[in-house]
C-alpha cells in the first residue's frame, strides 16, 4: 500500500498539542489525469492574510505557556497548525491527520507526530468547517473556529463538539438590516457563493430584511470554488443584474475576495463598453466578514468610482503582542514552519539584494479582527487545560480526555486581557460586530476606520466617535428603493404580483391623511371632531357652527328683538300712565299689560335661538315661547268671547254664557293646559343639545327631543289662535271704537299664515339657520299683536286726544245703534247724544272712571228708554254685552 503524502504543517512540540487548520493558499492545482486516491494536490496563491493567522495562533500558544496559569502546574502547549489550501478535501486531510496516531512517516520527532492532538482550532469558512466537525465528533475532540459564522453550526444536535469564537451570520445580518433601516433603504441586491456559509447568510438575510419591509432585487449566486469554470459567467450574469436594477443602489456581498475583485471588473468593463458613465457604477457595497478587510483595489478599480464600502468584521484586538512577536522573528528562524520558509523564498524570488524583514513582508496583511477572534480561541483551551490539571498529574499522557476538556470548555468562562468570556449554550462567543467604512488617505484606501459597533443584545449600532457618525449617516442621502416615496398625504399601494416594495402612491381619500413618507395605509380622522380633504397629511379641526351672535342674520334678528323690546316697555309705560282714558279700557285695560308682559318674555324666548345652544337654553327657549305666547293668545281669546257674547240674540242662551264668561278662570286654564303639554315634554324626552356631523363642521343644535311634542305645543296655540279668529271674526262690524275684533281677527290671521309657513320651511331646512326660522317667525307673531292690539291705541292716546274721551265714545255708539236699527234723531241739547241716553252714558262714564267696568261692559240698557224703539233698545242691549 503506497504511503500517504505528508502535508505542509508548522508545528512544535508540547503536554497537549493544539491542532490548526488555516488556510495559507487560497486554492489548489488539480491534476486532473492523476487518479490515485492518495494524490496531493499543489497548494498555490500563497496567502498573507492566512499566514499571519498562522502566526497568531503560534504567538498566542507561546504566550500562554509563558504565562502563570500553565507555568504553575508544569505543563506547555504544543502545536501542529496545516494549511487547508481554502479546499475541502485538503482540509479533510488535515483533519485526518490530527486524529492519526502513527510513526509521522518515518519522522524521527515522535514525541510530537504521535502524540494525538487535545483540541482543533479551524476552520475558516463554514463549509470546511462543517466537514471537520462532523469528523472529530467521531472522537469527541472540541473544534473551536475562528471565522465560520454558519447559523446551522450552532445546532448542538448535530455539531455537538463545534465552538466558535465569533457570532454567527443572524447577527451579522441583523446588523446589516439595522443599518438599511436606519438608512431607509428598502430595495437591494444579494450576492453570495453557493457554500453552507452564503446560503445560510443569503436565507438569514433575507428572513430578516422581510420582517422590516426590506426586499430583494435580485439575488447572485457565485459557485464555491474559485477555479470553477461557472464562475466567470456568475459573475456576468450578477453584474447585469447589477446594472438592470438600477434603483437598488445597496449592493450586500456574501462572496469571497477574488469574486468581490472579479464583480468590480466586470461592471467596470460593462460599463465603459454600455459607453455609460462611470458614475452609474457607484453603489453602496454592504461587505460581509468574508472580505471586508481585504484591499484588493488598484490603480484599475478606484473607490471613488465604485462608491462607499460598508464593511462588517470581527471585534477588533490588540496587535502588540504579535507586533513584537513580528519582530522578533529573524530571517533564518523558520524552525517547523514551512510556510515561513515558502514566504521568504518568494520575496528572494524577486532578485531583491536586500531581503525584506517580516515586518515588511506582511505590512498590510496583519489585521487585529482577524488575530483576536484566534488569541481567544487559545485562550480558551489554555484555561481549560490548566483547570483540569490542578487536579491531576497532566505530565502522564492521556491524563486528560478531548471530551472531558470540551465539558470545560462548553461550562467555564476565562479571561483574556482582562475581558471575561464564554461560550453560550449554542457554543458561540458573541462580541458583536465593528462596522468599518472605507476611504481613501493619501492615495491609498483606508479598511480599518471603525465608525460603529454592533451590539447584538440590544440591536442598535453605537458609533465611535461624532465625525464616525456624520460619515456614516451621510449615507442617508443615498436612495436604494424599487418606487420613489410617497409623500405626506399619500399611501403606498402594491401591484399584484410584484415585491411589497414596489408600489404606487394614491392620494388619501378624504377624512384620511398620512403624515409620514411612505406610509402603507393612511389613518383615519376621528370622525367627530376632525376632516381631512384628499390627498392631506394631516386632519384639520372640523368647525362647530351655530347660529351665531356674530352672524350678520343673527344680528338682524336681535335688533328686531330688541326693538320689540324696547316698544313693549315703551307701550307698557304709556298705556300705565293712561290706564284711566277710554281707549285703555276700551283695548282691555289690565288685561293689555297681561299681554304686554307675555309679548315682553316672548321676545326674550326669540333671543334664545340664537348663539351657541346648551340644554338649558333648549329646554327654557321653547317652554318660555309656549307659555308666554298661550298666555298672550289667552288673554286675547278672553276678549274675543265676549265679542262672541256681543252678537248672541238668545236672553237665556246669553245669560248663560255671562255665568260662564270668567276671563281669569278662562286664562288660567288656557296657560294651564299649555304648561301640561311643555312639562309632560320635558319629563319624558326633552329638548337637548345636539351634535350634527358634517364632512367639514359640526353642526350644533337643539334637538327637540320629541317632535310631537314638539307639535303638540305649537298646535295648541294655533287651536287657541284658530278660535280668537272665529270669535273676533263675527264681530268685526262693531263701532270703530270698540272695534278689536278687526285687529284680533288680522293678528291672529297674521299668526296662523306665519306658523303654517312655517311647518314646511322648518321640516326642509338644515343647518344652522334652522333656529333662526322659528326665531323669526315668533317675531312676527310678536309684532303681528304688537302692531294690530296696541300700535292703534297709542296712536289715539298720543295723536287723538279728542277721540279719547267719553263723550266721543258715547256718540260713537249712538251712531253706530241708530245705523244698525233705524232709530230716530232726538236733539241732544249740543251733547252729541240724545237726552234720553244722556243718563245712561253719564252713568257709563261714572262706572268707568271707579275702575268697576270698562266701556265696553257699561250698562247702556237706559238708552232704549224713552224715545227709542224696541229694536233700537235690543241694539244697546248687545252693545251692553260687550
Amino acid at each position: 500500500m503506497p504511503a500517504i503524502p505528508a502535508l505542509a504543517a508548522a508545528r512544535a512540540p508540547g503536554d497537549f498539542v493544539i491542532g490548526g487548520i488555516i488556510p495559507v493558499h487560497l486554492s489548489v492545482k488539480r491534476d486532473h489525469d492523476n487518479f490515485s486516491p492518495h494524490r496531493l494536490e499543489q497548494c498555490v496563491r500563497f496567502d498573507k492574510d492566512g499566514f499571519v493567522r498562522t502566526l497568531g495562533m503560534i504567538n498566542a500558544i507561546e504566550v500562554m505557556n509563558k504565562s502563570p496559569m500553565l507555568a504553575d502546574i508544569g505543563v506547555t502547549l504544543g502545536y501542529r497548525i496545516y494549511d487547508s489550501c481554502s479546499d475541502v478535501s485538503t482540509a479533510l486531510r488535515a483533519t485526518a491527520d490530527l486524529t492519526r496516531q502513527g510513526d509521522c512517516d518515518g519522522q524521527t520527532n515522535t514525541s510530537v507526530c504521535n502524540q494525538p492532538v487535545i483540541a482543533v482550532i479551524g476552520a475558516s469558512s463554514s463549509e470546511k468547517s462543517i466537514i471537520v466537525a462532523r469528523q472529530l465528533t467521531l472522537d469527541a475532540i472540541p473544534q473551536i473556529s475562528y471565522a465560520s459564522t454558519a447559523i446551522i453550526l450552532s445546532d448542538k444536535t448535530r455539531f455537538p463538539v463545534f465552538l466558535r469564537t465569533v457570532p454567527n451570520d443572524s447577527h451579522q445580518t441583523a446588523a446589516m438590516v439595522q443599518l438599511m433601516k436606519d438608512n431607509n433603504w428598502s430595495w437591494v441586491g444579494v450576492l453570495t457563493t453557493d457554500g453552507d456559509y452564503g446560503r445560510s447568510a443569503l436565507d438569514s438575510f433575507v428572513s430578516q430584511a422581510t420582517e422590516l419591509g426590506i426586499c430583494v432585487a435580485f439575488k447572485s449566486i457565485f459557485p464555491q470554488s474559485l477555479t470553477s469554470a461557472a464562475l466567470l459567467p456568475a459573475v456576468r450574469k450578477a453584474v447585469k443584474a447589477i446594472r438592470s436594477n438600477s434603483k437598488a443602489t445597496v449592493i450586500v456581498s456574501f462572496v469571497k475576495p477574488t469574486q468581490m475583485k472579479q464583480v468590480f471588473s466586470e461592471l467596470r468593463e460593462q460599463t465603459e463598453k454600455a459607453g455609460h458613465s462611470l458614475e452609474s457604477m457607484k453603489r453602496v457595497w454592504m461587505a460581509s466578514d468574508s472580505w471586508s478587510f481585504y484591499r484588493f483595489l488598484d490603480q484599475q478599480l478606484k473607490l471613488d468610482e465604485l462608491g462607499h464600502v460598508v464593511g462588517f468584521t470581527f471585534k477588533h484586538g490588540d496587535l502588540s503582542s504579535l507586533n513584537h512577536y513580528l519582530k522578533m522573528l529573524e530571517h533564518n528562524s523558520t524552525g517547523n514552519n514551512p510556510f515561513l520558509e515558502e514566504l521568504y523564498a518568494q520575496s528572494n524570488a524577486s532578485g531583491d539584494t536586500q531581503a525584506p524583514t517580516l515586518g515588511e513582508i506582511l505590512k498590510g496583511h496583519v489585521h487585529s479582527n482577524k488575530i483576536l477572534s484566534v488569541e481567544i480561541a487559545v485562550s480558551a483551551i489554555a484555561n481549560a487545560v490548566a483547570s483540569l490539571c490542578r487536579s491531576r498529574d497532566c505530565k502522564r499522557p492521556g491524563t486528560v480526555q478531548p471530551w472531558e476538556l470540551l465539558r470545560t470548555l462548553r461550562t467555564q468562562g476565562f479571561k483574556l486581557r482582562e475581558r471575561s468570556f464564554k461560550f453560550d449554550i449554542n457554543g458561540d462567543i458573541n462580541q458583536g460586530y465593528d462596522i468599518i467604512l472605507w476611504k481613501v488617505e493619501n492615495g491609498a484606501i483606508n479598511i480599518s476606520d471603525i465608525v460603529a459597533e454592533y451590539d447584538p443584545m440590544t440591536n442598535s449600532l453605537n458609533y465611535t466617535n461624532e465625525g464616525a457618525r456624520k460619515r456614516l449617516l451621510g449615507l442617508r442621502s443615498i436612495i436604494s428603493k424599487c418606487s420613489d416615496s410617497c409623500m405626506p398625504g399619500q399611501s403606498m399601494k402594491v401591484t399584484e404580483g410584484q415585491h411589497t416594495c414596489c408600489y404606487e402612491c394614491i392620494n388619501c381619500t378624504e377624512n384620511y391623511f398620512s403624515n409620514d413618507t411612505d406610509m402603507d395605509k393612511c389613518l383615519s380622522c376621528d370622525s367627530t371632531t376632525e376632516w381631512s380633504p384628499e390627498g392631506s397629511s394631516h386632519c384639520f379641526r372640523k368647525t362647530l357652527v351655530f347660529f351665531s351672535w356674530e352672524d350678520s342674520f343673527a344680528v338682524v334678528l336681535l335688533v328686531l328683538t330688541s326693538l320689540g323690546l324696547v316698544l313693549v316697555l315703551l307701550v307698557g309705560t304709556l298705556f300705565l300712565m293712561h290706564r284711566h282714558t277710554p281707549v285703555v279700557k276700551a283695548a282691555g285695560g289690565p288685561l293689555c299689560l297681561v299681554i304686554l308682559l307675555s309679548l315682553w318674555c316672548s321676545f326674550i324666548s326669540a333671543a334664545m335661538f340664537m348663539g351657541r345652544p346648551t340644554n338649558l337654553q333648549c329646554m327654557a327657549r321653547q317652554v318660555v315661547f309656549a307659555l308666554s305666547f298661550t298666555l298672550c293668545v289667552s288673554c286675547i281669546l278672553v276678549k274675543s268671547l265676549k265679542i262672541l257674547l256681543a252678537f248672541q240674540f238668545n236672553p237665556g242662551l246669553q245669560e248663560l254664557l255671562r255665568r260662564l264668561y270668567q276671563p281669569y278662570v278662562i286664562i288660567a286654564f288656557c296657560v294651564a293646559a299649555q304648561v301640561a303639554i311643555c312639562t309632560t315634554w320635558l319629563v319624558l324626552k326633552r329638548p337637548f343639545y345636539n351634535l350634527i356631523l358634517y364632512p367639514t363642521k359640526v353642526l350644533a343644535e337643539c334637538h327637540e327631543g320629541s317632535y310631537e311634542m314638539f307639535g303638540a305645543m305649537l298646535g295648541y296655540i294655533a287651536l287657541l289662535a284658530l278660535t280668537c279668529f272665529i270669535c273676533a271674526y263675527k264681530g268685526r262690524k262693531l263701532p270703530q271704537k270698540y272695534n278689536e275684533a278687526k285687529f284680533i281677527t288680522f293678528s291672529m290671521l297674521l299668526y296662523l299664515m306665519s306658523w303654517l309657513i312655517f311647518i314646511p320651511v322648518y321640516v326642509t331646512t338644515s343647518g344652522m339657520y334652522v333656529p333662526a326660522v322659528e326665531g323669526v317667525v315668533i317675531l312676527i307673531s310678536n309684532y303681528g299683536i304688537l302692531s294690530c292690539h296696541f300700535f292703534p291705541k297709542c296712536y289715539v292716546i298720543l295723536f287723538k286726544r279728542e277721540q279719547n274721551t267719553a263723550s266721543a265714545f258715547k256718540k260713537n255708539i249712538y251712531e253706530y245703534s241708530k245705523k244698525k236699527t233705524g232709530c230716530v234723531d232726538v236733539p241732544d241739547g249740543g251733547t252729541g247724544v240724545p237726552p234720553v241716553a244722556q243718563p245712561a252714558a253719564e252713568q257709563a262714564v261714572v262706572k268707568s272712571n271707579e275702575g268697576t267696568k270698562d266701556v265696553q261692559s257699561s250698562d247702556y240698557s237706559s238708552i232704549a228708554s224713552g224715545s227709542v224703539t224696541a229694536k233700537c233698545h235690543k241694539c244697546h242691549k248687545r252693545l251692553n254685552s260687550i
